[in-house]
């Protein structure tokens, strides 16, 4: 059974972003994060990370980045992220070395758990949990 939510956006605005809970180790944040399509990963911005009470030194799984951030260290991290009122959901992030992007959800793996819908005319972003 899906369940579906919306969050409004402005026709002005050029990249989408949605408002997330992100959890952690007993941690949590709440941050807007950049829909985006054309990314391959999740990515998690370090302080973010460090918010959620992540070590860097504990991850061991390391992540290439491409394009601009090819020569920036990313790490494998785990975390749970709550849209709305959905249950939910663990997802893998690329944990970045750097604090100056913006939290990205890309195809791995929040593409493959969501259903995202554009709906420019409405102004709307329909999500839905797969």
């Amino acid at each position: 059974m899906s369940s579906t939510i919306e969050f409004p956006f402005s026709a002005d605005e050029a990249l989408p972003t949605i408002p997330i809970a992100l959890s952690h180790a007993d941690f949590s944040v709440s941050v807007n994060a950049l829909l985006d399509t054309g990314s391959t990963v999740n990515l998690l911005p370090y302080n973010i990370g460090f918010q959620l009470g992540a070590i860097w030194e504990e991850q061991t799984v390391r992540l290439p980045l491409a394009g601009n951030l090819a020569t920036v260290e990313a790490r494998g991290l785990f975390v749970y992220v709550q849209l709305g009122t959905l249950e939910p959901v663990r997802l893998a992030f690329a944990w970045t070395q750097a604090s100056q992007i913006p939290l990205i959800l890309g195809q791995t793996n929040f593409f493959r758990e969501f259903d995202v819908c554009f709906q420019r005319s409405r102004c709307t972003i329909e999500i839905i949990r797969l």
